[in-house]
């Protein structure tokens, strides 16, 4: 029985190893080359990995029929392995020989080890959706739906709550109090309005809240 857990990973300088060059094998590669060392591995590749190849952003190995002895070497380095070739047997047995190594699977046309979730960001803050796999049209429509709720504007909040915590550390030594600043900062209405025109006036506006603080300490 799968029990799966939200988590954020950190991939920089882990190596994600994709089997298949078509529209799935894109897909995956082009979500993880900007976190992760991609390598693709496949007979043909879609324009679009041949872009990223080019660039340097993945790296694709041209293969014909590859054995087993060959896919556990593609395998050795890696932290994540994704069968998506348009041969599920293959699959299968991709899965099975990282599986049997503890490599952790994403699988395409199953529940895997790792799911990936649809991704919103707001510059610091990130927000996975997932159905474990039953549902991408309700993944879809919830991602639309806090969209709506969480605009860029939150962005700069998330930013402007960093920059007054570094602040607050050096001025208030209660933790208390200081939650309670950054609080009130979050709800503050002309605080969101100074956001919509520009940063730096978001911040002064905030800094009336700091001033507020120091004096009740």
């Amino acid at each position: 029985m799968r029990n799966f857990l939200p988590l954020m990973l950190d991939l920089a300088g882990k190596e994600v190893v994709i089997f298949g060059g078509g529209e799935v094998g894109e897909r995956k590669a082009s979500l993880f080359c900007d976190c992760a060392r991609v390598v693709v591995i496949s007979r043909d590749f879609t324009p679009l990995l041949g872009q990223l190849s080019e660039r340097k952003k993945i790296k694709t190995i041209k293969v014909e029929d590859i054995s087993e002895k060959e896919m556990l070497q593609y395998m050795k380095n890696a932290f994540i392995i994704i069968p998506a070739t348009n041969n599920a047997l293959l699959n299968e047995k991709i899965a099975s020989l990282a599986d049997r190594r503890g490599i952790l699977v994403n699988r395409v046309d199953d529940l895997g080890d790792i799911i990936i979730p649809s991704v919103i960001r707001r510059g610091d803050i990130v927000i996975g959706i997932s159905t474990l796999g039953q549902s991408p049209a309700i993944s879809k429509y919830i991602r639309k739906r806090i969209e709506e709720v969480i605009t860029p504007e939150f962005a700069q909040m998330s930013r402007l709550q960093n920059d007054l915590r570094k602040i607050l550390k050096s001025k208030v030594e209660d933790q208390t109090k200081r939650k309670e600043i950054l609080w009130s900062v979050i709800n503050d209405n002309e605080v969101w309005t100074a956001i919509g025109e520009s940063y730096e006036k978001a911040y002064k506006v905030a800094l009336k809240h700091l001033e507020i603080g120091e004096h009740n300490v």
